[in-house]
């Protein structure tokens, strides 16, 4: 293979992978059963991820090694939104390729009303003063700054757990996990839940933890508790309640859960970029409190992945040094990562959609000068949209783009998807 690049195959961090490998291994009942999928977090932003999927659909389908009846995942691990996407595509992972088109299906319908409310009149935005003083009341009734009890019902209308259950006692799945982040106690969890067949192993280090529990709407709603934005959420672990948040929060090592619940191959999309547009002013420009709100998102979101790829690189770097009888000794498998991301900045692509926000949101974030449109701080207000922006012509938009990535890379997810025994075939001529 060429020189490792950011977009190219990976092996896994060198803590991750022996520290996953010392543990006891799930028990297996086909080479299929090693394949993951990993999506990260990112509100709105997560249609991406709809869109990769829906072009890998007809990538697989039409090739004659692949059996389009059945699901391309084994072990399906997501954060924020993109649990949102996991839990879906594991309610109807019974439908083969089909559950990768419905989740597309999925997003095309979202609404920004459908996940969250807020409750201001059009005159808050005289005012910073009145924009305030709407806002403290929404905290008030709400412990946060927007309502998004709206979410409880469009999660259960759109994903089947009864059937998730099934799909996993079926062995058409054999695991899903969810990571949340405690507030109560700094823990990073990750609750999973897994087929029969599997052992169930968990594990746990000074801040990451793991329990296997049935994943509820409750984990959903936890997992993609926005911090400031969204609600806490209450859940019990051992036998004590804590309330969670987003659990992008404190995520150092989102590859991780995918490894240790046996995972080989992972498949991973993000929605962080190399630079984004809310991070551009004019010079001598004070930082509105849009900029710091979408440089405090992006930390939250968009930064966890490509740490972990620049942690992959270096421990890359470390093995090719070490002696070959040290690496043999070793007690790990290689794990094969690869890695998607916008290759566009979704700032930039919200700065056009800002005004589709529904009118109470824009208003308010109009009136205590988080959301400007001015041209110095346009990209700051894109920025903190972006994660808001559930509504049809941002969605769509960010969907064609992961499906232009995803036809881009053909090649590559081909490769990543490919059985090993025609990978071997292919570089061994003659056979």
């Amino acid at each position: 293979m060429t020189r490792t690049t950011q977009h190219e195959h990976k092996v896994m961090s060198l803590d991750t992978v022996i520290t996953s490998s010392l543990l006891p291994q799930p028990e297996r009942r086909s080479p299929a059963a090693l394949t993951a999928l990993v999506l990260m977090g990112g509100g709105a932003r997560t249609a991406y991820q709809a869109g990769v999927l829906r072009a890998l659909a007809p990538m697989l389908k039409r090739q004659p090694w692949f059996d389009a009846s059945q699901f391309p995942f084994q072990t399906l691990v997501g954060t924020s939104a993109g649990a949102l996407n996991v839990t879906f595509l594991a309610s109807k992972a019974d439908d083969g390729l089909l559950a990768l088109s419905a989740l597309a299906g999925f997003w095309h319908t979202l609404r920004s009303h459908q996940v969250y409310r807020l409750d201001a009149p059009a005159w808050v935005r005289i005012s910073r003063l009145l924009a305030g003083w709407a806002l403290s009341r929404q905290v008030r009734n709400h412990r946060a700054l927007l309502d998004n009890t709206p979410l409880v019902d469009t999660l259960h209308q759109a994903i089947d757990l009864t059937r998730l259950e099934r799909n996993l006692t079926r062995n058409a799945l054999d695991s899903v996990a969810i990571t949340a982040s405690s507030y109560t106690t700094g823990v990073h969890w990750t609750f999973c839940q897994v087929s029969p067949g599997h052992s169930g192993q968990v594990w746990g280090r000074p801040d990451r933890r793991a329990d296997m529990q049935p994943i509820t709407i409750e984990h959903l709603m936890a997992s993609a508790a926005i911090p400031f934005l969204f609600r806490a959420v209450p859940l019990w672990v051992h036998g004590q309640r804590e309330f969670f948040g987003d659990g992008s929060m404190r995520q150092t090592s989102p590859l991780s859960p995918a490894i240790h619940l046996g995972a080989r191959k992972i498949l991973a999309i993000g929605v962080g970029q190399p630079q984004r547009a809310g991070m551009v002013h004019q010079k001598g420009d004070e930082p509105t409190a849009g900029t710091i709100a979408g440089h405090a998102m992006a930390s939250v979101f968009n930064d966890t992945l490509l740490t972990d790829v620049e942690q992959t690189q270096r421990v890359t770097r470390t093995l090719k040094q070490l002696p070959q009888q040290v690496v043999a000794a070793l007690p790990y498998q290689p794990v094969e990562v690869l890695a998607i991301q916008p290759s566009s900045s979704l700032d930039a692509l919200a700065l056009t959609h800002v005004n589709t926000l529904p009118a109470p949101t824009r208003d308010m974030l109009v009136g205590l000068g988080a959301l400007s449109t001015r041209s110095s701080a346009a990209g700051s207000a894109a920025a903190l949209a972006s994660y808001l922006l559930f509504e049809p012509s941002f969605v769509q938009a960010v969907m064609d783009m992961g499906e232009a990535d995803a036809n881009a890379r053909r090649e590559e997810l081909l490769a990543f998807f490919r059985p090993t025994t025609l990978k071997t075939q292919e570089a061994t001529p003659g056979l």
